[in-house]
């Protein structure tokens, strides 16, 4: 069984977001990158699959060449190979994102069986670069993917709907995206480090296209936040401090 998973790389905002000069991108000097929550999913679900059945399982990005360090991690958890559709580390509209990734798919020898998102990216949040792969390649999608395994060729899967599950099955080839939750991503052992150093990445330009948006601007959402109130010092505060339990309901 052939498997690819897409992946974006994302900016670790643990902290206070802060926003560069002319307010339309965060600034990320200081901070870590990684892979979203739903996509480190993803990938756990196919190293199972192809634990389970064989095959390979391939990895797909759209970045700027640093994002090789995100391929690299995921390779070390069992993945085969990867392909960085190397930018100049702008960021690109989801219609310039799925067609070159579309693109990409298409160039592939591997004619995959199963192409497995994470449900949304951790920053953007557009939840449509999946949908649109598959209109692109006229196959079909299951989305909000709580639970999955595939058997003779179909992937029975389930899928979150408000308080509720929908239950889908699909024939192969499709597309599935899966939600956090999914199941326990592993984390890179120090031999898997290893090992990915000697996996093949595949550094291909990605081709410049005319974006469809503009963005204008970004703007941090105002925090509710008070900061520390100072209630008062020693005995003098105690009073205070018992009036602010009663009003959160300690007791």
């Amino acid at each position: 069984m052939d498997v690819l998973v897409c992946l974006k790389r994302v900016p670790l905002a643990g902290g206070t977001l802060i926003l560069t000069p002319d307010s339309r991108d965060i600034e990320t000097k200081h901070l870590g990158f990684g892979i979203s929550p739903h996509e480190e999913n993803a990938v756990e679900a196919g190293v199972q699959l192809v634990e389970q059945m064989g095959g390979t399982l391939t990895l797909l990005t759209l970045g700027p060449s640093d994002a090789e360090e995100q391929l690299r991690s995921q390779l070390a958890i069992g993945a085969t190979r990867a392909v960085l559709l190397e930018t100049d580390g702008q960021e690109w509209d989801p219609q310039g994102t799925a067609g070159a990734l579309v693109d990409a798919i298409n160039a592939e020898e591997t004619k995959f069986d199963l192409i497995i998102f994470g449900a949304e990216s951790a920053d953007s949040a557009g939840y449509q670069i999946h949908i649109r792969v598959a209109h692109a390649l006229n196959r079909p999608i299951i989305t909000n993917v709580k639970s999955m395994k595939v058997e003779n060729g179909v992937a029975v899967c389930d899928r979150v709907v408000a308080t509720g599950r929908e239950h889908y099955e699909v024939a192969l080839p499709a597309i599935i995206t899966v939600r956090d939750g999914l199941n326990i991503p592993r984390y890179p052992s120090v031999p898997g480090r290893m090992q990915a150093r000697k996996k093949p990445v595949d550094m291909k330009k990605a081709e410049a296209r005319v974006p469809k948006l503009e963005k204008v601007n970004l703007a941090l959402a105002p925090s509710k936040s008070k900061g520390a109130e100072i209630l008062g010092k020693g005995v003098e505060g105690v009073d205070a401090l018992v009036e602010v339990l009663k009003k959160i309901g300690t007791f």
